[in-house]
């Protein structure tokens, strides 16, 4: 193990003693393991292991559920994230922050419960990580704390803006028009393992395009339940919508 990923390593250990669950990255920001963020870990042994076979000079922290933390990320390249930031950085809470590789900043928050990763959400440039992905730790690779005290919790109006708005309840009638042949389809995708999920979806929304097609269900219907049942089997909201809607748009 080289010198920089054993430095990383050891850093990593203190890391996931505090609870943050951990996992190796590259240079380039890429994970080093197999399954990404998934892999991270607050057992100091599984750490240990981690950087044994996977060695990487950096270390990633899975946000959300996993750690405890979300990310408020400012992205220094968006003229629409430095003007977001100037406009809104005096109504935010003292909270932990980091100066990131690219000059941008992390603003890290206690987790939300039910918040999940979002892109540009809030403007273009500012990114939300919170369950379902994962931020590069830039203090454990000599970046500056900018402030080094407890993550406070989101303000309410931000995380208002940051959550997901709950999809609208398909009708009764959609529902009730092939009972038959809908639930099971949506049972399926909805009861995937791990390692099915987006291909069960994707079928999923396959087999209710063909319901489009012929009226039996409308298209926003069908959206929402896929994207219901894909939620409950595990995925993201944002990688649910995207493969539902990836399937409609190719079985249409």
């Amino acid at each position: 193990m080289r010198g920089s990923s054993t430095k990383a390593m050891q850093t990593a250990l203190d890391l996931a003693r505090t609870g943050l669950a951990v996992f190796p990255c590259a240079h380039n920001k890429i994970p080093t393991t197999p399954h990404g963020f998934r892999d991270a870990s607050t057992d100091a042994a599984t750490v240990q292991e981690l950087w044994r076979r996977h060695a990487g000079p950096l270390i990633g922290v899975a946000t959300g559920t996993a750690s405890g933390i979300d990310l408020l990320d400012l992205d220094a390249k968006h003229q629409d994230a430095k003007t977001w930031w100037h406009a809104h950085r005096t109504e935010l809470p003292v909270t932990r922050v980091h100066r990131t590789r690219g000059g941008g900043l992390h603003l890290v928050f206690q987790h939300a419960q039910g918040l999940r990763c979002s892109t540009s959400k809030l403007a273009r440039g500012i990114d939300v990580k919170a369950d379902g992905g994962c931020c590069i730790w830039w203090p454990a690779a000599g970046l500056p704390v900018l402030h080094d005290g407890k993550p406070a919790c989101w303000p309410s109006w931000l995380l208002a803006q940051a959550k997901p708005k709950p999809p609208a309840p398909p009708s009764r009638r959609s529902i009730s028009n092939d009972d038959d042949r809908l639930l099971p389809i949506l049972r399926t995708v909805a009861t995937a393992p791990e390692g099915q999920r987006n291909d069960l979806a994707f079928w999923g929304a396959c087999r209710l395009a063909e319901m489009v097609v012929v009226g039996r269900i409308s298209a926003n219907d069908a959206v929402t339940l896929i994207i219901a049942a894909a939620m409950a089997a595990g995925l993201p909201h944002n990688e649910a919508m995207a493969t539902a809607r990836s399937g409609l748009r190719t079985a249409m």
